[in-house]
């Protein structure tokens, strides 16, 4: 039985659980944050989204089969938590997603968390016109330096596509800070 697998077995077993849940947070806490952040870029919502997260983890532990590597489950998570949480957001503002995208871009700029430069607000706004996916593999890749075979695990889809979302999401993202 592999480290993971024993793992897993420790979060699955009620005499165990709350500790390697303790464990499992503290390993993962930070690393889910900053998916989420980049996700629905401000503090609070990514707080309220990696709540949700560890509490659909620790809901649905005991259905996990062990097909992807527990993080790569965690994260998919994480990422349907956060899409869920924009449609919601959008949904109950009646705006569109690419409306709630410039939205909240505009209030990174007055987020006390955000910490970023004028060039990496830039680099938020270009993010901001991408379709879901281009976003998603891109964030995935550049700012994570996650391997296509992890997020494709993921986000379950090729690694072909991955590539060519990559690709186009750089080109876009080109385009658009050079027009600045």
């Amino acid at each position: 039985m592999t480290e993971e697998n024993a793992f897993i077995e420790e979060l699955k077993d009620p005499k165990t659980q709350e500790k390697a849940y303790r464990e499992l947070m503290s390993l993962y806490k930070e690393r889910l944050y900053w998916h989420i952040r980049k996700i629905v870029l401000i503090h609070d919502d990514a707080d309220d989204v990696l709540q949700n997260t560890f509490l659909k983890i620790f809901n649905n532990i005991s259905k996990f089969k062990g097909d992807s590597k527990l993080y790569s489950w965690m994260y998919r998570i994480a990422t349907n938590e956060s899409l869920t949480h924009l449609k919601k957001k959008a949904s109950l503002n009646k705006i569109d997603n690419e409306t709630l995208q410039n939205q909240l871009v505009e209030k990174l700029e007055a987020d006390v968390y955000f910490d970023g430069d004028e060039i990496q607000f830039k680099l938020q706004k270009a993010l901001a016109t991408l379709p879901k996916k281009q976003k998603l593999v891109f964030n995935m890749k550049y700012f994570d330096h996650m391997k296509y075979d992890d997020i494709s695990e993921i986000l379950e889809t090729s690694v072909g596509a991955l590539k060519a979302s990559y690709h186009h999401a750089r080109k876009k993202i080109e385009a658009y800070l050079t027009e600045e």
